[in-house]
C-alpha cells in the first residue's frame, strides 16, 4: 500500500513536466534537432533558399527564420501560450516542397490553409478554442503576416522576493508585499553554525542534558533547543512557477536571530539529535504511512499533495524533527529541563493517522506528546496557534480524554485551508470536549482578538484541566506580513501568549516550530518567544483588551457550544452575554470583505474542505482504535 501511495506521488509530480506538452491537431510537426529549416512535410529545403515555416517543440522554444532577423533566431516563449501552428507562405519553392499555397491545401502534406479550415468548420457551433483562434486572426483574408513577431515581448519578467516568496515586477527593488530589498540574505547563520560546533553533546538518556562551557546556570533551569542542520535537506527540487514557502531558509532565518539575541548559546542547551524509531511513530502513524514517507529516501523528487513535496533526504529530515521533539518533551517531563524550543521542519501538525499533506510529513507534536505520556505525563494540553487547523493532530487525539487539544485558526466556514475546524468538532467517542476549536471567520485577526480568546475561552479550560506539560504548535503564519495568513498577530502578542500558558503548567512548555513563511515575520516571533522561555517577561497590557465584533461572536460561538464539556466556562459566557448580547450576534448590517487571493491558485484550491475528504475520507475507527490501544 506504501508503494501505490508513491506511485500516485510521482505521477502528480510528474504531471507538471507532460501538461506542457502540446499537440497539434491540425498538422503533424515532427521535433527537429538540428536548427536548419525542413519544410515539415518533405523534408527537404526549399530549392532558392527562402524560408520556411518551422516550429521547435522539444524544448519549449520556436525557431523563427526571418530575412530581418538572420537564420536561427531562437525566441524563448511559454510552450502554453504557442498552442497553435505558425505558417508561412512560401515563394518559388520547390514544388515537391510543401508551397501551402494561397487558396488550397498542401499536396504534400495535407495542411488546410486557415481559409479552408473555417470553411470545413462553418457551421459548428462548438467551437473549440483553436476555432476561435483562427476566426479572430484571419477573418480579414490576409495571409501575409511577414509583420508577425512572437509573443515574447509581452512575457513579464519577474522576481520572487526572498523574505516572503512574493513575485514582483523585474524593474522594481523593494518587495511590493513586505518591502524587502531584492537582493537580500540571510545573515548570521554561519555564526549560530560556529556555536554548534563547539558544543558538548549529551544523549539525552543521560542525567545531565549538553550545554555550553560559559552557560553559568544549571542544565535543570536552562531552555532545551533541538536542532539538526540535516534538516535543511528537506527541499523541493522541481522547479516551479512560484517558489515553495517551506523552505530550508525558515531555520536559518530564527536561527540567526536567536544568536543575534543573545539567546543562543549562552541561555539555552542544545541537545543531541536522534532518528525517531519506527515503533514510536507506530503509535501516531500506521505502518502504510510510516513506508511510504521512508520510500521517498529512494527517488530523487516524489509528491504526497500536489503541496506536500519529499526528496531523497526528507525521511530522514521527518525522523530528526519528531526525534527531537520526542526528546525534548522527555527532558522537561523528567525535569532535566524547564521548558523547550525545537526548531524542526518538515511541520507535522497537518499529517494525520495514515496521510502526509500541508507540507506535513509526521505529527511532530502528536509524537511529543506520547512521548510525555510515557515519561509520566498524565495528561497533556497542546495549543496550536499556526493559521491553518492542525486536522492531523485533531484527527490522532479526536477519541483521547487525556490529550486535550486547543486550536485557534482562520476557517471561514470552511474555505480556508484544511477546511476542517470548526467550533462544532468537539471530539468523538468519550472523549467529546477535549477538542477546542476557536475558528475565525475572516483574516486580518491580530493581537486582540488572540488575547480575548484565551482569556475567556483557552486560559479556563487549560487551568481546569490541569496539563503536566503543554505542547505548543507554534506556527508563526498569523504573524504581521506572513504571505499565507494574511492575519496580524505581533511578536509581543506570540510572547504575551506563551507566557499565558507557562503561568499554567509550572512552566514546562514546549514549543515545535509548524508554520510561518516570512523569514522576517516567522523569525522575529519565534525570537520574541523563545526570550520567555529563558526568563524575559513580555510587556503587553491585558487589562482593556477590545475584540473584534467577528473576534467576538466567534469566542461566544465557541462558548455555547464548550459549555456542556467545560462548567467553568458559563460564568465566562454570561459575562460576556450581558457586556456584548446584542453586538456579538448582530450581524446583518456589517458588509462582507473581499477575499484576496495572493500566492499561486492552488493554495486557494486545497482550502476547500471537500478536497481533503475526497483525497482522505473521514478517519477510520479501525485505525483510531489500534492507535489508542497503543498509547
Amino acid at each position: 500500500m506504501a508503494s501505490e501511495t508513491l506511485h500516485i506521488s510521482r505521477q502528480k509530480g510528474s504531471d507538471f513536466c507532460q501538461e506542457n506538452k502540446i499537440h497539434d491537431p491540425i498538422e503533424q510537426v515532427d521535433c527537429q534537432n538540428s536548427c536548419s529549416s525542413f519544410c515539415q512535410c518533405s523534408k527537404r529545403s526549399a530549392s532558392d533558399g527562402s524560408t520556411f515555416c518551422f516550429r521547435e517543440r522539444c524544448s519549449g522554444q520556436k525557431l523563427v527564420e526571418d530575412e530581418n532577423d538572420g537564420p536561427g533566431k531562437i525566441n524563448p516563449i511559454d510552450s502554453n501560450v504557442l498552442s497553435e501552428p505558425t505558417i508561412r507562405h512560401v515563394e518559388n519553392a520547390d514544388e515537391n516542397a510543401c508551397s501551402h499555397c494561397e487558396n488550397e491545401s498542401c499536396k504534400a502534406c495535407g495542411a488546410m490553409q486557415p481559409q479552408d479550415y473555417r470553411r470545413t468548420h462553418k457551421g459548428n457551433s462548438a467551437n473549440s478554442l483553436q476555432d476561435l483562434f483562427l476566426q479572430d486572426n484571419y477573418d480579414d483574408g490576409e495571409d501575409d503576416d511577414s509583420d508577425w513577431e512572437p509573443v515574447s515581448h509581452l512575457l513579464i519578467k519577474k522576481w520572487f522576493c526572498y523574505n516572503c516568496t512574493m513575485p514582483n515586477f523585474d524593474d522594481v527593488f523593494h518587495c511590493d508585499v513586505c518591502g524587502e530589498h531584492r537582493e537580500s540574505q540571510v545573515r548570521g547563520y554561519d555564526t549560530f553554525l560556529k556555536h554548534i560546533g563547539e558544543k558538548v553533546q549529551v544523549s539525552v538518556d543521560s542525567d545531565t542534558i549538553c550545554s555550553f562551557p560559559d552557560t553559568a546556570s544549571s542544565s535543570k533551569s536552562c531552555t532545551a533547543f533541538g536542532f539538526d542542520e540535516r534538516m535543511l535537506l528537506h527541499s523541493e527540487v522541481e522547479v516551479k512557477p512560484h517558489p515553495h514557502p517551506e523552505r530550508p531558509d525558515r531555520l536559518r532565518a530564527i536561527a540567526s536571530s536567536l544568536v543575534a539575541a543573545g539567546i543562543f548559546p549562552g541561555k539555552c542547551s542544545l541537545i543531541a539529535a536522534r532518528e525517531i524509531s519506527q515503533e514510536e511513530l507506530m503509535m501516531v502513524h500506521t505502518l502504510d504511512h510510516i513506508e511510504a514517507v521512508e520510500e521517498t529516501k529512494n527517488m530523487l523528487s516524489s509528491y504526497f499533495t500536489l503541496d506536500t513535496y519529499a526528496n531523497e533526504h526528507s525521511a530522514c529530515a521527518a525522523r530528526l524533527a519528531a526525534g527531537l521533539c520526542a526528546d525534548l518533551a522527555c527532558l522537561i517531563i523528567c525535569g532535566h529541563s524547564k521548558n523547550g524550543f525545537a526548531l524542526v521542519r518538515p511541520p507535522g501538525h497537518h499529517a494525520g493517522v495514515k496521510q502526509a499533506m500541508g507540507f506535513c510529513l509526521h505529527n511532530n507534536a502528536a509524537v511529543a506528546a506520547l512521548a510525555a505520556r510515557r515519561a509520566g505525563a498524565k495528561k497533556v494540553l497542546i495549543v496550536d496557534w499556526d493559521v491553518h487547523h492542525g486536522n492531523g493532530t485533531q484527527e490522532i487525539f479526536d477519541g483521547n480524554n487525556s490529550v486535550l487539544y486547543i486550536s485557534l485558526h482562520r476557517h471561514e466556514g470552511g474555505r480556508f485551508y484544511p477546511g476542517t475546524g470548526a467550533a462544532d468538532e468537539v471530539g468523538i467517542n468519550g472523549a467529546e470536549g477535549y477538542s477546542v476549536n476557536i475558528p475565525w471567520s475572516r483574516g486580518g485577526v491580530g493581537d486582540n482578538d488572540y488575547f480575548f480568546a484565551f482569556q475567556h475561552v483557552v486560559l479556563p479550560i487549560a487551568s481546569e484541566f490541569a496539563p503536566d506539560i503543554i505542547i505548543i504548535s507554534a506556527g508563526f503564519d498569523a504573524a504581521r506580513g506572513d504571505p499565507l495568513g494574511c492575519c496580524d498577530v505581533t511578536p509581543a502578542g506570540y510572547a504575551q501568549m506563551a507566557d499565558m500558558l507557562a503561568n499554567i503548567s509550572e512552566g514546562k512548555l514546549l514549543v515545535i516550530l509548524e508554520g510561518g513563511y516570512n523569514l522576517h515575520s516567522i523569525s522575529s516571533s519565534a525570537t520574541a518567544v523563545v526570550k520567555v522561555l529563558v526568563g524575559e517577561k513580555p510587556s503587553y497590557d491585558l487589562s482593556n483588551v477590545m475584540p473584534s465584533k467577528a473576534g467576538l461572536r466567534t469566542v461566544m460561538e465557541v462558548l455555547k457550544i464548550q459549555l456542556k464539556y467545560w462548567p467553568v466556562l458559563e460564568s465566562h459566557y454570561t459575562a460576556l452575554q450581558a457586556q456584548w448580547g446584542p453586538l456579538s450576534w448582530n450581524n446583518r448590517h456589517q458588509p462582507k470583505k473581499r477575499r484576496h487571493l495572493i500566492g499561486p491558485i492552488w493554495w486557494q484550491w486545497g482550502s476547500k474542505r471537500f478536497v481533503y475528504e475526497l483525497l482522505y475520507g473521514r478517519p477510520h475507527l479501525r485505525d483510531l482504535k489500534r492507535i489508542r490501544r497503543q498509547q
